[in-house]
């Protein structure tokens, strides 16, 4: 006989890396569903890398185009996922109240970054499978080492997202959603992603060089473009951008 005031199945929370993993598969349907982040995260860069190595549009210095391009379009691909596109969805949850109600269930407030975090990852994930397809369909012959990729992603994701949920969780969503943009339009044409930073007056180059899509940029087109080791100083550059973007977010952001 079953004891009086037991339940089958017994209510209460799930093991919390299952809650985690749910959550992330939440997350990452709810963003490849959403016409505009795939416009944003998908599209742009697999259009810019084949209009750009088609097309003699800038001068990338020499060489195969795509070997330049495809680098600096795998940092864009991880700011448009880690930066802009989790500014904008996390502005706008925040403002309709989601993450507030979020914040209020079993799931701790840690483990609901966790999960953004892992939706981030796997959006990425596929952001670098179709654009290695099309930059090796177009010609593109990487080199270098894979570890010191991963790490230059890794460090990316790490400082793009400290940096957007510091954004999102600060300001309005409207003007998360203007800045965040502006941010990317600007980033994209100076941030060193198709055009390089020698072509800026040595003064501009000395202060883009110290952004995170420029290290990011420069450090994967150093390993797979000139077979390089790992490129310690935009790692730094990454590393340092990551534990304050991370550190202010955790300190300046708001669940309301």
């Amino acid at each position: 006989m079953r004891a009086t005031g037991t339940f089958a199945p017994r209510p209460g929370a799930a093991p919390l890396p299952r809650m985690i993993r749910a959550q992330t598969a939440l997350e990452t349907r709810m963003l490849l569903r959403n016409g505009e982040q795939l416009l944003l995260t998908i599209v742009i860069p697999s259009m810019l890398l084949v209009l750009f190595s088609a097309v003699a549009i800038v001068d990338t210095g020499g060489g195969e185009r795509v070997d330049f391009l495809a680098p600096g379009l795998l940092a864009l691909a991880v700011m448009s996922t880690a930066f802009t596109g989790q500014a904008i969805a996390t502005g706008f949850e925040r403002r309709y109240g989601v993450l507030k109600r979020l914040g209020a269930s079993p799931l701790p407030r840690w483990a609901l970054m966790t999960a953004k975090t892992g939706s981030v990852l796997v959006t990425e994930a596929l952001q670098v499978a179709l654009l290695t397809v099309i930059a090796l369909a177009l010609g593109w012959s990487p080199h270098g080492n894979p570890l010191a990729v991963l790490l230059l992603i890794v460090l990316g994701t790490a400082a793009f997202s400290g940096l957007g949920l510091l954004m999102a969780g600060t300001l309005r969503a409207e003007a998360t959603l203007a800045a965040a943009n502006l941010v990317f339009v600007l980033l994209l044409l100076a941030g060193g992603v198709i055009v390089p930073l020698d072509r800026f007056p040595e003064g501009v180059r000395s202060f883009l060089e110290l952004l995170p899509i420029s290290a990011l940029s420069d450090g994967l087109r150093e390993v797979l473009q000139h077979g390089a080791g790992m490129p310690w100083g935009d790692v730094g550059v990454l590393a340092l951008w990551s534990v304050v973007g991370l550190a202010a977010a955790a300190r300046f952001f708001r669940w309301e």
